[in-house]
Formats: structure tokens, sequence, C-alpha cells
């Protein structure tokens, strides 16, 4: 018999991922609090898209509101949990589905940031692992329909890395692997942290920059001002993950040290990170934006204080500062509770 699967959170990812798992034909279902989404996606089913002909298609899927949840009391227990939630929403996400888990069932974070934590404290450790999602840029364009804006990874990018907290490879996280290869490349990893602050450099250097500036993925990379201060995010990142004693992954195609390096007197290697920041726009479509630039175009609150306040925070933590991230912190801040306007002068100045 095949794995019960909720996907708790139908947003960008949670739908997409789960959209090919519907297609695949694994028992999925999907949990989301707005209404219409969950009204199209039962009535409609789940429309994806992306690049090529073949990431187009609808796939017939089934989808509960939060009021619909305790029905599940009467049905086969969940065997896996995705939690695709945003950050902040982790807590209760998890609270919400762990009274229908299965014995041996368990909770993936697939998530931005790092929520393991808040994770295991609602279902314990023993049922909480993680799954990286790297380059996938996918957007709920409306009810029941997600757009992919990047390329597949392939063979040329592993897109999910999926481990346990304790670093061993089991035959559960093996499971999610197997899962997630249905959409985009997946593989194990006995290196859950190092992969998630890898991750979270990745977003510390592009989702608040776009979302405070109102730019694109690409054209955040053609802008020197935005490049630039990418460059110092991810220094910044990657000097306290460094020091927090995580064994951190390369970081958009660039070794971590080199990031440090560029963000300090290495000039040579910065104009080659420029440079390959530029190019990585082709190819890649200029509606493409990350999650914290759909959140304010959309008005929700964003996970600003999960990413960029979360590194400052760690930084205080061991005494190594990180000033342009906090600076990012509060000009996201600016613009999402209405303050300021989205602009490149939202940055200029960090």
């Amino acid at each position: 018999m095949s794995n019960r699967i909720a996907i708790v959170g139908a947003g960008a990812v949670g739908a997409y991922v789960g959209g090919y798992m519907a297609r695949m034909g694994e028992d999925v279902i999907f949990v989301d609090p707005w209404p219409e989404h969950v009204r199209a996606i039962n009535e409609q089913g789940l429309s994806l898209s992306g690049l090529t002909e073949a990431e187009c298609f609808t796939t017939p899927a089934r989808a509960i509101s939060l009021t619909e949840v305790q029905s599940l009391a009467r049905e086969r227990p969940i065997d896996i949990a995705f939690i695709c939630v945003k950050s902040y929403d982790t807590a209760w996400a998890a609270a919400l589905i762990r009274e229908y888990l299965a014995p041996t069932g368990f909770c993936v974070s697939l998530q931005n940031c790092i929520n393991e934590e808040t994770l295991a404290q609602m279902v314990g450790w023993g049922r909480t692992t993680g799954c990286i999602a790297a380059k996938i840029a996918v957007e709920l364009t409306g009810p029941a329909t997600v757009r992919r804006g990047v390329p597949l990874g392939g063979n040329k990018h592993t897109v999910f890395r999926a481990g346990e907290a304790h670093g061993r490879i089991t035959p559960r996280i093996q499971e999610v692997v197997r899962l997630l290869s249905a959409v985009d490349s997946a593989k194990a990893t006995t290196n859950l942290w190092g992969e998630r602050w890898s991750k979270l450099t990745a977003n510390a250097m592009r989702n608040g920059v776009c979302a405070a500036t109102g730019l694109g993925a690409n054209d955040c990379d053609r802008e020197p001002v935005t490049r630039w201060l990418s460059i110092r995010l991810a220094g910044e990142a990657v000097r306290i993950g460094r020091a927090l004693g995580f064994d951190l992954e390369t970081i958009n195609r660039f070794a971590p040290d080199d990031w440090v390096a560029a963000s300090g007197s290495d000039s040579a290697l910065r104009e080659r990170i420029e440079a390959d920041m530029e190019a990585s726009a082709v190819g890649r479509s200029d509606d493409s934006r990350p999650s914290m630039a759909q959140d304010i175009a959309k008005g929700r609150r964003t996970e600003i204080h999960a990413i960029n306040g979360f590194v400052a925070a760690k930084g205080a933590e061991i005494g190594i500062p990180a000033p342009a991230n906090a600076a990012l912190v509060d000009a996201v801040v600016e613009v999402e509770t209405g303050r300021s306007p989205q602009g490149l002068e939202r940055v200029r100045a960090i």
C-alpha cells in the first residue's frame, strides 16, 4: 500500500510538488486556508506550468480547508506530511496535522528558513525531517494555478535535498527523495544543517532585495547596486554560518568562502561573481520573482525576520555583526507596513 501524503499549505511550493505527486498516482491530500483555492483544486484540478511544454499540465487532486481537517479522523492516517506553510505558521500547521499522523508517520519541512526546531517542538524530533528546495522559483498565480519561472534543475543542479537531523540516510528519507524525484532532481543528504544554512544564505541575498526594491530576479541581477548588496549579504551569512559550525555547500555556483572574499577586498572575484549573476538571467523568465516579492505584491506578511533577521540574530548571539542583513530587514518592514514604497532607494544606502 502506498503512503498517504498530506501537503499542509498548498501555496506555490506545496501545490507544485503535490501536483506532480498527484499526477504520479500518489495518495495526496492538500490542506489550505484559501477557500477559492481549495474549491478550484477540487473542481478543476491543479494546473502547473513551466518553461517547457512537458512542464505544463493539469491533474485531478483533492483539497480540504482547515475546518475540514478534523474529518481526517475518519480516514486512513497520514504517513508523510509535507509542511509547506510560511515559517511563522510552522507551529500551528504542525499541531494541526499531528493528530492525524500514522504511528510511524512523520513531517517534512519543505520550507524556506530553518524551521525544524519549531516543527520538532510540535511533533517531536522522531517525526521531524527537512528538505531544501533550491532554485525552484514557483508562484501561485491564481486558484489552483502554479507557474515555474526557471528551468528544471535536472542533471545540472539538484533541486531537492532531503535529510534527517541526525545526518543518517534512512528509508523514510529515501522515500521522500523518490516522491520528489517525480518533480525534479532530488537526493538524500547527510548534511541537512549545512544545506539549510546554504539555502538560507541564497534566500538572504535575493528575497528581501526584490521585496524592498520591487525588482524581479533578473532585474536585481542586472542592477549594480543590488548585485553588490547581494554579495555583501551572502558574505555576512557565510561568516556566521561558518562560525556556527555548519559545513556549507556551494551557493549559487560559488564556494562559500568566495562570497566572503568577494564581499571584502577581492575585487577580481567580485567581478567574476557579478558577471555570473548577470549571465544567470539568460533563460530565466523576466516574470520570475522570489517568494518574498510575491508576498509584498499580494499584501501578505513576509518572512524577512526568519531569513535576514535570523542571520542577523544568530550573528549577534556569537558576536559577529551583520549590518547589511539587519538594514535590509528594516527596509523590507518599511515596505511591508506601507510606510515607504518599493524602489531602489530602499536599499541604495545599505
